[in-house]
């Protein structure tokens, strides 16, 4: 069964919990218009680019606030324009530091309502929070909701060996290729007839499969416990494939990370790094770490719960790269690490041989 999951309950009318409690998915009003904000930073874009990427047919175009230079690549449209195409929702496409909604979307927010849009947001911040956006969504019939919350009732971790097998995606940094790579890894398995579960752990991945547990609204206590829930027993040959959030290494996320890999129990992971970058996204001065540095620290940590822990290979976002510089960077640290490197949405032959690592 997949993961409990729950959004936030507030006792507003148009304040919509997303859980089916039958069923424990996630429902949204869909296709949606991807509001990008007046966001500069590509990485914060994330959730925009995932769901293009990944869910295509939920998306109808996209929207932004003049000052903005990220561009998920869909049409531009306004409100209006999305709703005469088919839209339901207007979908805060924005994951930034904090997960704050700054109060000058408040206009364009607004506008989506007027025009019969919901909003569906997965920021830390409730939609309710903002001034005046409750009462002006209740007097428009319109729904505000709110994806990135904990469920109720999370156990502690027990650190008690599960059935089945794991695999879990970590990294030098947030916003580099996690989720594409555990995404990446369950549609090569499916491909080969394995029998494998994406298990989403932040807001855009469980806006792409339907379910979650997303990790960073969780209580520190309870982390662990919540990533055991999120993958239970399951028969012996089955995969649980699942998607890491921040990095061991980051000064704001780390614990995150560090209660996902506890109890995850991972047999496998698979470190992401984007070649090139050189210090910690949104923390000016915090420095990354190695390949090497992040696998060994993974695997030391990781090995508390699961002691036959190992590392597969490495996945490299290279989508700043030419394909020749991204091959030739790929086949090099491949043959200095000594296993496998792959860009998960290059594929080819390397994804081939990275898959293969993790089935060994």
């Amino acid at each position: 069964m997949y993961a409990v999951y729950d959004s936030c309950r507030v006792n507003q009318v148009n304040i919509q919990t997303s859980l089916d409690a039958g069923t424990g998915s996630l429902s949204l009003p869909q296709p949606y218009l991807l509001f990008l904000g007046d966001t500069t930073e590509r990485g914060y874009a994330k959730t925009a680019f995932g769901l293009r990427d990944w869910a295509p047919e939920k998306c109808i175009g996209e929207y932004a606030l003049p000052g903005a230079t990220v561009s998920a690549g869909l049409d531009t449209l306004t409100p209006a324009q999305a709703r005469a195409r088919g839209a339901r929702s207007l979908l805060i496409g924005v994951a930034n530091s904090g997960g704050v909604i700054p109060e000058s979307w408040l206009p364009a927010l607004t506008e989506g309502l007027e025009a019969g849009l919901d909003i569906v947001s997965g920021m830390h911040m409730r939609l309710a929070d903002l001034p005046g956006l409750a009462d002006r969504a209740a007097r428009l019939g319109r729904q505000l909701i709110d994806v990135r919350c904990a469920p109720r009732g999370l156990s502690v971790g027990t650190g008690r060996k599960r059935s089945g097998k794991r695999l879990l995606a970590v990294g030098t940094d947030c916003a580099l290729g996690k989720k594409y790579t555990a995404l990446a890894i369950v549609r090569a398995f499916a491909e080969r007839g394995i029998d494998a579960d994406f298990r989403a752990t932040g807001q855009t991945g469980i806006m792409i499969a339907g379910g979650g547990m997303p990790m960073d609204a969780v209580v520190s206590d309870f982390e662990a416990g919540a990533a055991e829930a999120l993958s239970p027993d399951a028969a012996p040959d089955h995969w649980d494939v699942i998607e890491g959030q921040g990095s061991l290494f980051h000064p704001a996320y780390a614990a995150v990370s560090l209660g996902l890999l506890h109890g995850s129990q991972p047999d496998v992971i698979i470190v992401c790094l984007q070649p090139g970058r050189t210090e910690i996204l949104g923390h000016a001065g915090y420095g990354l770490p190695s390949v090497e540095e992040a696998m060994e620290l993974n695997l030391r940590l990781g090995a508390r719960t699961n002691p036959a822990i190992r590392c597969a290979g490495m996945s490299f976002n290279t989508a700043h790269m030419d394909a020749a510089e991204a091959a030739a960077l790929m086949k090099a640290e491949s043959i200095r690490l000594g296993m496998p490197v792959a860009d998960p949405v290059r594929g080819g032959d390397a994804l081939d041989r990275l898959v293969d690592a993790c089935l060994a």
